[in-house]
């Protein structure tokens, strides 16, 4: 992207406090620096990505997850095939530890496959884990979901939910938009998607500028994040996200949870989208004297 994108505001010593009363609050996305870098496996990935992979072998209940393929050609992104009527990926259920197999071993190669697992339960594959990988900004009641692999790339999409997202191992960049940008996005199809919620279809490396011109005025009201290990990003429910995995290792946690239960009454994440934005448009009722 050749547009200098403004960075999303950088936090540092965030406690629970903070977050509830100061971050939150603002529903803008916001970097929680090194809010996790005690953490045992960050401590690992700092030493070498054959450490943190060990370790979390040892927890692995090798009950299967869910894990991705993109054949080289892809560059890792995330997509749908040339006729929009599937995707750019094979799936297949493997446990967790063959895949941290898989990609130490593709990190040999200079244009490898992408594999990636992408948001497995760690309470079924990682038993235990959460014991000593506690996020302290959330309660303890709200546990993680694990995205591992080697350099892969999200297109933006949405979550019905809040989300903070830690990186354990490898670098990320998050680029974030606010919800009425979907205008400007190109969306996909809404009833067939790769990530669950609408994606853009816009290549963030080589944007089509004939095919998306407004593409441009989303990026005016960008945001970027570059995360190290140790660090956790904000996404407030219904931000739009593109995700680019840097390293030829990524480990991530992300917490969601329900800051507002009114969300759980819409069958999509895109009608909650809609009902949003509807509501930020309407004006107030003037009040009587």
């Amino acid at each position: 992207m050749a547009h200098a994108l403004q960075t999303v505001r950088r936090w540092h010593d965030v406690t629970p406090a903070v977050f509830a009363q100061e971050i939150a609050p603002q529903y803008q996305p916001a970097v929680l620096c090194g809010v996790v870098r005690h953490w045992p496996a960050v401590q690992l990935a700092l030493q070498s990505d054959h450490a943190v992979c060990h370790y979390l072998h040892a927890l692995d209940s090798g009950k299967p997850v869910e894990a991705i393929m993109t054949p080289p050609q892809e560059r890792g992104r995330i997509f749908y095939n040339s006729t929009q009527t599937g995707f750019n990926f094979l799936r297949n259920q493997v446990p967790l530890t063959k895949v941290m197999e898989q990609v130490l071993r593709y990190a040999q190669f200079d244009t490898p496959p992408a594999v990636a697992v992408q948001s497995a339960w760690v309470p079924d594959c990682l038993p235990g884990l959460h014991a000593t990988h506690h996020l302290p900004v959330l309660p303890p009641t709200v546990q993680a979901r694990i995205w591992l692999g080697n350099r892969i790339t999200t297109p933006a999409h949405i979550d019905g939910s809040d989300n903070i997202a830690c990186v354990v191992s490898g670098k990320r960049r998050f680029t974030l938009f606010p919800p009425a940008q979907y205008r400007n996005l190109y969306l996909g199809p809404l009833d067939l998607t790769p990530t669950g919620s609408p994606i853009s279809l816009v290549d963030f490396d080589q944007p089509d500028w004939e095919r998306f011109p407004l593409f441009a005025q989303a990026l005016e009201s960008a945001l970027v994040a570059d995360l190290e290990p140790g660090d956790a990003i904000y996404i407030p429910t219904l931000w739009w996200h593109h995700v680019r995995s840097l390293s030829p290792l990524n480990i991530l946690l992300n917490y969601w949870w329900q800051a507002d239960p009114a969300q759980a009454q819409f069958a999509s994440v895109f009608d909650a989208l809609l009902h949003k934005l509807q509501v930020a448009d309407t004006p107030a009722t003037p009040s009587s004297p």
